[in-house]
């Protein structure tokens, strides 16, 4: 999909503190392969380098959902400046917009602005769990999945 941009000082904290630029790296990488795990998606030969402020994602995800999902996890990381995906799919499907979050949105407003109706909240919600654990735990500088209605 290509290179995409995050702020890299918003997110979760992943990088060690008192390491060296290389083994910081690693342990970046090893992390994020971690996060993505943890929150259970399953990418074949998913592969993580860090380099400086860019992060790179290798692998075959399942779908296009899981692919995008992966480059939030990646990208809405603290000292993340941008993901250059070069996963693949299994299966092709229509690839959703991206937002980043800015002071006083919510869900229902940026629902209202992409879609028309604020009540359109939810396809948001659930288009990013499980990084999202509720419609109201949103903070300026993440970026969001906004998928096409059916």
């Amino acid at each position: 999909m290509g290179l995409f941009s995050f702020i890299k000082n918003a997110g979760a904290k992943v990088f060690g503190i008192g390491k060296t630029t290389e083994e910081e790296a690693v342990e970046a990488a090893t992390n994020l392969k971690n996060a993505v795990e943890t929150l259970g998606f399953e990418v074949t030969d998913l592969a993580i380098s860090v380099e400086e402020d860019v992060a790179t994602v290798s692998g075959e995800a399942p779908s296009q959902e899981v692919r995008e999902k992966v480059i939030l996890v990646v990208g809405n990381t603290e000292g993340i400046a941008s993901v250059d995906d070069r996963m693949t799919v299994a299966v092709e499907e229509p690839v959703a917009q991206f937002h980043t979050v800015v002071s006083g949105d919510t869900l229902g407003k940026i629902a209202k602005s992409y879609y028309g109706n604020a009540m359109k909240y939810p396809v948001i919600f659930e288009a990013n769990k499980p990084m999202l654990s509720h419609p109201d735990k949103i903070y300026p500088g993440q970026v969001l999945r906004i998928p096409a209605l059916d």
